[in-house]
């Protein structure tokens, strides 16, 4: 897994590339709480270019979203695929996540 940091208009993206799994995890989450520790409230992970998340990847999506909305932030997700996006309805995270259909649509409104 790589990822690729940016920020457009006071939001941080995350562009994931790869799998999201208990080996990459928490290069991902120390990314997230640097990030948060500097201030920033408002993140989009985009995984437009992931293909796979397994338990672990949800967890620290779910440990990030808690984190951060408790220093007032918000997390959204974009991209995910059609597997993916069939993931997060089985496991009722599409209801604690703001899923968008691509980085454009989670920059909105933010």
């Amino acid at each position: 897994m790589s990822f690729e940091v940016s920020k457009s208009d006071g939001v941080t993206l995350i562009e994931v590339e790869g799998q999201l799994i208990v080996g990459n995890r928490q290069e991902l989450k120390q990314q997230v709480l640097e990030q948060l520790e500097d201030g920033d409230r408002k993140f989009v992970i985009d995984f437009a270019e992931t293909g796979y998340i397994d338990s672990s990847g949800l967890g620290v999506l779910v440990s990030l979203s808690k984190k951060i909305r408790e220093q007032g932030g918000e997390l959204r997700l974009s991209s995910l695929n059609e597997d993916l996006r069939t993931l997060f309805e089985l496991t009722k995270l599409d209801t604690l996540f703001r899923i968008a259909d691509d980085k454009e649509q989670a920059l909105e409104g933010f």
